[in-house]
């Protein structure tokens, strides 16, 4: 994976990502969203680097359509305009996100051996918090997870 910055799009996986949704037809688009996040949310126990990867950036698209979300505003993010994303995500989005960070996660263990893993991890903390609000208690992930995220 080419990787050039801790963004949530500055890899080739998540700008190839933003392309297949820039390519998609704009009724598309919210379940290329859905299926990035449930595929890190519900895979397999280990979560493969890509997996992760496009997660990431389908949580930073449903994050910046939260109350205080960051814009996507990278050149690597989509160009075509994202349709307004379901409330119903974030939990997922939010279950995503803290298997991407988990032990489990070939993301993390690849960010940990780049030394930039503290830096990555601070960003994911981040989308995560927005992505929380208002979403209820258990609906992410086990408490213990949150935990995790917090202090890692």
């Amino acid at each position: 994976m080419g990787t050039w910055d801790i963004g949530h799009f500055d890899n080739d996986t998540a700008a190839d990502f933003a392309g297949e949704l820039d390519e998609a037809a704009p009724g598309e688009r919210v379940e290329l969203v859905r299926a990035a996040l449930e595929r890190a949310a519900r895979g397999p126990e280990y979560l493969d680097g890509d997996e992760g990867v496009a997660a990431v950036a389908a949580a930073a698209l449903v994050a910046a359509q939260c109350p205080g979300g960051p814009a996507v505003t990278t050149a690597y993010g989509p160009d075509e305009p994202i349709p307004a994303l379901p409330a119903g995500l974030r939990p997922l989005a939010v279950a995503a996100l803290d298997r991407v960070v988990a032990e489990e996660s070939e993301s993390a263990e690849l960010w940990e051996e780049s030394g930039s893993g503290p830096a990555w991890r601070q960003g994911i903390r981040a989308l995560r918090e927005v992505l929380a609000q208002g979403v209820p208690a258990g609906a992410g992930a086990a408490e213990g997870q949150l935990r995790f995220v917090a202090d890692q």
